[in-house]
């Protein structure tokens, strides 16, 4: 039955992907960023929401009221593609930093585009990092908050990534707080994974992090303290340091 279930949201999700994709580019030369994100991340909205009514999988966040009200670097646990569609539903306006690849796909691809993502090309080194912050700050200035997956790759429950620097680098040169994010979606929605267990996916936001005085080492290693610390409490277990040879750069 849940199989079943996992499939009826799926041929949901694929299809109003395309739709919303559309709306995003009709209405990309009409309307400014924050109208726009409003409109396309209406998507992700209703997609939690027949989450729960389809495959009983539910949100519960704990820290709503550490989201702050001025923009801010938010970096989050990636374990699913859940939380891609969660921090939508939960935190304002948003960019994110993702693989130029993503932009490729089609329909997908350009309803992603018109809501200004900075995508980089993740073997570009110096060059990709220069990108997240030259963009990140524009985009931080026009208000809104930019998302980075600082491990840089979904990894399974139970395992921790290092840290990149580009999202704590972006923060302090451009003196805006850090948000962590924390959730468990990996335990419910598998990376790649076609089945959607019932239960309740945990997102925990963390108390923000003032960068002000603070190397971009410092600020990271806070964020990763935080949220090794966050994961044991919601997994149960220390995760583990995921092997380095088998970090791929993927969103």
């Amino acid at each position: 039955m849940q199989t079943f279930r996992s499939f009826i949201f799926m041929i949901v999700y694929a299809l109003t992907a395309i739709l919303f994709s559309v709306i995003g580019v009709l209405i990309w030369p009409i309307l400014p960023f924050k109208q726009r994100y409003w409109v396309v991340s209406r998507w992700a909205v209703m997609n939690i929401w027949l989450l729960k009514v389809i495959c009983g999988l539910k949100l519960e966040v704990e820290g709503r009221e550490n989201i702050p009200t001025e923009p801010c670097v938010i970096l989050c646990k990636h374990q699913s593609a859940w939380e891609t569609l969660a921090l939508q539903a939960v935190f304002p306006a948003q960019v994110w930093v993702l693989k130029r690849e993503l932009l490729w796909i089609p329909f997908f691809g350009w309803g992603l585009a018109s809501l200004r993502p900075i995508a980089i090309d993740r073997n570009a080194g110096r060059q990709a990092l220069n990108q997240v912050i030259e963009q990140g700050k524009e985009r931080l200035q026009s208000g809104a908050m930019v998302v980075v997956f600082p491990e840089g790759t979904r990894l399974p429950p139970g395992t921790m990534g290092r840290f990149g620097i580009g999202g704590a680098r972006l923060a302090v040169d451009a003196a805006v707080p850090v948000v962590p994010v924390a959730h468990n979606a990996g335990s419910f929605w598998a990376k790649r994974g076609f089945l959607k267990r019932p239960g309740v996916i945990k997102m925990v936001i963390g108390a923000k992090i003032n960068t002000q005085d603070l190397s971009a080492n410092a600020v990271n290693q806070q964020a990763y303290d935080w949220m090794t610390l966050s994961m044991t409490q919601l997994e149960g277990k220390i995760p583990v340091q995921f092997n380095k040879g088998e970090q791929r750069g993927e969103s």
